[in-house]
């Protein structure tokens, strides 16, 4: 009777290991193969989405479900990241973002060391091979958004065409043009137009994915944005969201060697990884 009871109690430990190890092989198996979290992400078409799209398989890693939505101008993802459309932008760098929540009474933040490259401004032109080449009254196009407009200025007065009041003026405009010794002309374009029309003008500043996606070779700009430039490209949330677990996961991917990899091989030097 005794040896009888003693298998029972062997069988019943037996049976109780066995169902705890495949507990333990079905909750590991959980964690490999669990539901994927979505995130929705809002993003310029070039080079942004691109890098996102080619990232895919690193965000399922990160157990994160992409969902892109792309945009082609740099107004709507930042009001569709505020209605809640939107969980994530990334398309835009931190002065823009700065003007965005001024004029538009918007409270986006950008996620903690979220910096993931810079798209240098590029100045293309039909007319001129050198930019010393410019002629008096010429027309230079310039993005009519006062981010993007002020950098193409911080250009031309480091090369010397003009002069700011203030150098280290992130937010000048052409009031702030002290001196202007080839009397050059301005015209102020909506940034995702200006490929349409630089041919019109003597010089125009295009943003890297908007002369991607039109097909012009950043290669051809005759003056390319220095590298220390302070516009790098930022991941952006609704302000009290921006610690979010899942947020941080998709900044690591973004600023993994895959990413890395995929951006200098993929752009050559027109968008440039800052991590």
């Amino acid at each position: 009777m005794k040896k009888t009871k003693i298998l029972f109690t062997l069988i019943g430990l037996i049976a109780i290991l066995t169902a705890c190890g495949k507990d333990k092989q079905a909750e590991e198996k959980d964690t490999k193969t669990g539901e994927l979290t979505k995130v929705t992400i809002g993003a310029s078409e070039t080079p942004h989405g691109e890098l996102l799209k080619a990232l895919e398989p690193e965000f399922k890693k990160e157990g994160i479900d992409l969902n892109l939505v792309v945009f082609s101008d740099y107004v709507q993802p930042n009001l569709q990241l505020e209605s809640g459309d939107l969980d994530l932008n990334f398309y835009q760098h931190q002065p823009y973002l700065d003007n965005f929540n001024k004029d538009r009474k918007t409270n986006i933040v950008s996620l903690k060391d979220s910096k993931v490259f810079i798209t240098p401004l590029l100045g293309f032109s039909s007319k001129i091979k050198d930019i010393k080449d410019l002629e008096d009254g010429a027309e230079i196009i310039i993005p009519n958004d006062p981010t993007n407009g002020a950098r193409a200025l911080l250009i031309l007065d480091k090369e010397g065409l003009i002069k700011l009041k203030d150098k280290n003026n992130l937010n000048s405009t052409e009031v702030d043009i002290v001196e202007n010794p080839k009397n050059l002309k301005f015209t102020a374009v909506d940034a995702q137009n200006i490929p349409r029309v630089y041919k019109d003008a003597d010089l125009a500043f295009i943003n890297p994915n908007f002369a991607i996606a039109s097909g012009l070779d950043p290669k051809d700009a005759i003056i390319t944005e220095a590298k220390d430039s302070p516009y790098a490209n930022i991941v952006a949330a609704r302000s009290g969201e921006e610690n979010k677990e899942i947020y941080k996961k998709v900044v690591k991917v973004l600023q993994s060697e895959a990413s890395r990899k995929y951006i200098e091989d993929t752009f050559k030097g027109a968008v440039l990884p800052t991590f």
